[in-house]
């Protein structure tokens, strides 16, 4: 079959082109393409094998404007790097599938200004629900959010008030039950090592909860080391060089995610100091990439591919025009793995 747009490769593919493939008229093969009407199984597959070898793809934007909403839930994310992200999306998409509805990402980097924009852009399309990565937003972003007309979900987080429906765990308690694990194994000279937290909002939640328990036990962090980008081994490696030789005697560090403890432990490792025994270290996120490392660091599962997935479900089970305010508290599991001493 030769390709109707052969001759212009930039003309735009139209139904007349299906028609004229598939032998059928125009109007049959928008009762197809939409799954509207009486179609006998033979002419609806002669009109899709048209469509697919053509490459044609439907205007889903002239169909709907009589609705006003096209069949896509914008999923705004701070970054696609960080290993938390594609496990979210991972969820989202598998509820998702059979639904007709389709997943469009769009990536913040932590800024606020920027999750902004997105939100503006995805807005405009006049998607079916938004998805959104935590509570908190600029002024701005919230108002549109609140008058979006359509089901919004905030995931990640439900430390604060939702816009709409929340799906998260909470971080404050995370925090507190680590700092509670920590000293009920004996520890009592506690670093924290993390990322600069005016923005990750999550990290500082945990961190506020860590710090809130042990004061209430008595004990004081005794070091902090910070640091400023992504995620990484080496990294963390430097940051825990950092601290021990500031301070060489902390009897535990506590890192604010799985991929810097990973290079903290394998700098403790390579320095053959004795973990759990000497030093103990725990992160947070339940990494699976990690699983393979000689030790395995202690760490706590976020429920990441649990909360895509409940998020999705909100979505994609609203009618159109009701507003739902879920909130679906998602409980993390401590894993101890062989980092913390056992009680």
């Amino acid at each position: 079959m030769t390709k109707p747009h052969a001759s212009d490769p930039r003309r735009t593919l139209t139904l007349r082109d299906v028609s004229e493939a598939s032998g059928v008229s125009e109007m049959t093969v928008s009762r197809v393409l939409r799954n509207r009407g009486d179609v006998s199984e033979a002419t609806r597959e002669r009109v899709l094998e048209a469509a697919r070898s053509l490459g044609y793809v439907p205007n889903k934007i002239a169909g709907a404007l009589a609705s006003q909403r096209v069949n896509l839930v914008g999923v705004i994310i701070p970054s696609l790097s960080n290993m938390v992200f594609p496990e979210v999306m991972t969820g989202i998409s598998e509820v998702l599938e059979d639904t007709g509805l389709q997943p469009v990402v769009g990536v913040t980097n932590y800024s606020p200004e920027r999750e902004e924009a997105v939100l503006y852009e995805m807005l405009s399309w006049r998607p079916s629900g938004v998805i959104i990565a935590g509570l908190e937003h600029t002024p701005s972003a919230r108002a549109m959010l609140e008058n979006a007309g359509i089901p919004i979900v905030e995931i990640m987080d439900i430390d604060g008030t939702p816009v709409d429906s929340a799906v998260g765990i909470s971080h404050r308690r995370a925090g507190r039950q680590m700092a509670e694990a920590i000293l009920a194994a004996g520890y009592r000279r506690i670093g924290f090592l993390g990322t600069k937290m005016p923005e990750d909002h999550r990290a500082r939640k945990r961190y506020e909860g860590f710090v809130e328990a042990l004061a209430e036990a008595g004990v004081e962090l005794a070091d902090q080391e910070f640091y400023s980008g992504g995620s990484a081994l080496l990294k963390g490696r430097e940051m825990t060089e950092a601290i021990l030789k500031r301070t060489p005697d902390l009897d535990f560090l506590y890192f604010s995610n799985d991929m810097i403890g990973a290079g903290g432990l394998l700098y403790c490792l390579d320095k053959g100091i004795d973990v759990p025994g000497t030093l103990g270290l725990a992160g947070f996120n339940g990494v699976e990439l990690l699983d393979g490392l000689s030790r395995k660091l202690a760490t706590m599962d976020a429920c990441r591919k649990e909360i895509g997935r409940r998020a999705a479900e909100i979505v994609a089970g609203k009618h159109e025009g009701i507003i739902g305010g879920e909130v679906v508290e998602l409980t993390p599991t401590l894993e101890p793995g062989d980092t913390i001493r056992r009680v």
